[in-house]
């Protein structure tokens, strides 16, 4: 399929062919037949993507000031690499189309096969094909206009503001700021019996407003604009006043304070700054502001956007959802024509030089359609990135997920050479896989797991998808017959466990690796030298930091918690350092953060008598550094900084080292476990590790749930 994306770092927009977006439980697959170009918000991205680096990083202070914390923690070559990879990306344009739905996933029952559907949210993207979630997108009568019925999501937002001011029949609204989104808060407020006022600096936008949405319309720049909106509204003030404007000025806030009446609402739904003047029109006339949030209820939920999960209508009445049916509702019985508002339409060719007049503002233009080729064959197959024809090799890689962590820290540590093969790479979404397939050098991109597990060539899957589905990979790829490179964790249930466990029998001939980084750190190999192994005492305090309540690795579904998704790491660590495995562990939980479990102290005994202790802590100081290890055995402390700075005290000296930047041993294993596939060499780590790392992970959870020790 063919879609549009710009590079963040440069500028570059191309018509990328790209692989069919991957269509997940829950969600919708539909062919677009037109999407809305977004003149406001694509246009800003669009100028930001094109303008220099120091406009870049003036334009992002809060993202600047995270790079600089990552250069200080992870050191320049990491963050160069993340950074390079968010610039060098193919980034989606566009979030409102409509379209014919072709597949409706698991979980979803309101849509079939040949529905007409409108779309929200990041992946209703300019392509001919979009994955969205059911909570995201609407049926629409198939006798609608459906170029109305693409503003779907813009639509949204406007009724979404309209609902803030709730305002009531015969009253008035000021709407500054006519776009798009103010064109169709104008639109909307008529239909509702409110008297509108238009307000812009623009002439045409205006002149467009004073047509077909609002009964007054005036130029912001106009000498009596504030006095004939008083006289609009019979000298008292509107009774409204909606922003949707985008400005870094003060004056639609305080303009908006000074056509409002006494004890008024002010709704921002644009992008302006809200440090009003507080006298003489806000604190004097008792004015009420509110934000309104995108789509309406449900916005950036993943539970709702994600999951499907709706909201009791008894309790929230209007979600985003429901605010996109209303929308569609209106336009379908003809109380809104919002037909007015499209002034270009394009095919999806020429759609850059749609965004090329947004950004010279060659003519006047408002609503700006993409309009897509119906008849054009579409077929799901792998999308040939490289015509470079390359032999198969010892080692034919398929990756299944390439995300941040996988583009900054497996993907650039795969070595090169001729029996070293990137065959395939598959992603959610047909830019991303695109653009890692470009930027690494893959033969193929795809949205289909099949096109990896199935491919005969492939003989190593790496997996760094999201952790619910890690358990369920390893299994597919073990039955496949592949070598298999998982991120931690290894699966997120003990069922899983057990038939990975099952499948890696000595029958087994795949090789099995989890992405347990630390043991193979260059100062992790320094440690092990000076300090030996066998019975010893060890610590591991890390300040992990509060993660966002919403993320997905909190979900206990998709993410499994913090311990399951990074304790394991440090279960495997002290395996590896004392050369034992687990028998008993006892963990205790904060009791405010129990929900989480991100707040835990642990300890571990072992087989041959070492003692271990986890300290893993979400509520210190971000400045700290993030991991601590200590180890004391026959004399000897170690004591080991953020991988970063080894101590050894004890004997005549200690020994101290310190690298440059941080180092987690993420190159050494992944070409361990390369060369270990190359030369038919035992796993760069032993099962019964993996195994009883995870395994212990478990226990832990069940130690906090039971209030006991757990043994193993």
């Amino acid at each position: 399929m063919r879609q549009i994306t710009q590079k963040l770092g440069s500028g570059v927009m191309r018509i990328l062919e790209a692989p069919f977006p991957v269509s997940n439980p829950g969600q919708v697959t539909v062919r677009n037949l037109y999407s809305v170009i977004s003149a406001g918000s694509e246009g800003a991205t669009v100028k930001a993507a094109r303008a220099g680096f120091a406009a870049k990083a003036a334009a992002r202070p809060e993202e600047v000031k995270q790079a600089i914390e990552s250069v200080k923690t992870r050191g320049i070559g990491q963050t160069c690499r993340a950074v390079m990879k968010k610039l060098g990306a193919h980034s989606p344009l566009g979030y409102s189309c409509v379209g014919e739905v072709i597949e409706v996933g698991r979980e979803v029952s309101e849509f079939k096969v040949g529905d007409f559907a409108a779309c929200g949210g990041k992946t209703a993207c300019h392509a001919e094909i979009v994955s969205v979630g059911a909570n995201l997108c609407v049926k629409v009568d198939r006798q609608a206009d459906l170029k109305q019925s693409a503003y779907n999501t813009l639509g949204a937002i406007a009724m979404q503001g309209v609902r803030q001011a709730d305002l009531r029949l015969g009253e008035s609204c000021a709407v500054i700021g006519l776009g798009l989104v103010g064109q169709l808060t104008c639109i909307l407020l008529r239909a509702a019996g409110v008297r509108v006022v238009g307000v812009d600096i623009d002439d045409f936008a205006v002149s467009l407003a004073a047509r077909h949405s609002a009964d007054l319309a005036l130029n912001r720049h106009e000498a009596a604009a504030e006095w004939r909106i008083m006289d609009f509204s019979g000298g008292y003030g509107c009774d409204a006043v909606i922003i949707a404007a985008s400005s870094t000025s003060l004056d639609p806030i305080n303009f908006a304070g000074a056509i409002s009446r006494k004890k008024a609402t002010i709704v921002v739904v644009g992008s302006v700054p809200t440090g009003f003047s507080r006298e003489p029109h806000f604190y004097n006339k008792e004015l009420t502001l509110k934000m309104s949030c995108s789509y309406g209820p449900g916005r950036y939920d993943p539970v709702y956007e994600q999951k499907g999960r709706d909201y009791p209508q008894a309790y929230v009445r209007w979600t985003e959802k429901r605010n996109m049916e209303a929308f569609q509702d209106l336009i379908a019985r003809r109380v809104i024509d919002v037909g007015c508002l499209t002034t270009h339409t394009f095919g999806l060719e020429e759609a850059p030089a749609a965004y090329r007049m947004i950004v010279e503002r060659s003519e006047p233009y408002l609503g700006i359609l993409i309009e897509y080729d119906a008849g054009r064959q579409l077929c799901r197959k792998p999308v040939i990135v490289s015509t470079k024809e390359v032999r198969s090799g010892k080692v034919n890689i398929g990756f299944i997920g390439a995300g941040s962590y996988a583009c900054g820290q497996l993907l650039p540590h795969i070595p090169a050479g001729p029996d070293v093969v990137l065959k395939t790479v598959m992603t959610n979404t047909g830019a991303s896989g695109r653009g890692v397939a470009d930027r690494f050098g893959f033969q193929y991109c795809t949205g289909e797991v099949e096109d990896i597990l199935e491919n005969p060539e492939i003989n190593t899957v790496f997996i760094a998808t999201r952790h619910d589905t890690h358990g369920r990979y390893v299994l597919e790829s073990l039955r496949a017959g592949k070598n298999v490179f998982v991120e931690k964790p290894l699966c997120l249930d003990v069922r899983e466990l057990e038939e990975i466990r099952e499948i890696c029998s000595d029958a087994c001939q795949s090789m099995l690796v989890v992405g347990f980084n630390r043991r193979f750190a260059p100062l992790t190999g320094e440690l092990t030298r000076l300090m030996g192994t066998g019975k010893m005492s060890m610590t591991y305090r890390v300040n992990a930091g509060a993660v966002a309540p919403g993320s997905w690795l909190l979900d206990p579904e998709t993410g499994g918690g913090r311990i399951l998704g990074e304790v394991c790491h440090f279960m495997d660590y002290f395996n590896f350092l004392c050369g034992s495995y687990p028998v008993r562990v006892h963990a205790e939980a904060f009791e405010e953060t129990s929900c989480n479990n991100d707040t835990v102290a642990i300890s571990i005994k072992y087989a041959n008598g070492s003692l271990g202790a986890v300290q893993y802590f979400a509520n210190g100081s971000k400045s700290l550094a993030k991991e601590r290890v200590e180890v004391y055995r026959g004399g000897l402390t170690a004591v080991l900084d953020d991988f970063r700075d080894l101590r050894v005290y004890g004997g005549q000296k200690t020994f101290h080292r310190r690298l440059f930047s941080q180092d987690k041993g993420q190159k050494i294993q992944v070409h361990s476990f390369i060369e270990a596939i190359r030369g038919g060499l035992p796993p760069p780590i032993p099962l019964q590790s993996i195994f009883r790392a995870t395994e212990s992970t478990f226990k832990v959870l069940d130690s906090i749930r039971t209030a006991r020790a757990m043994e193993i």
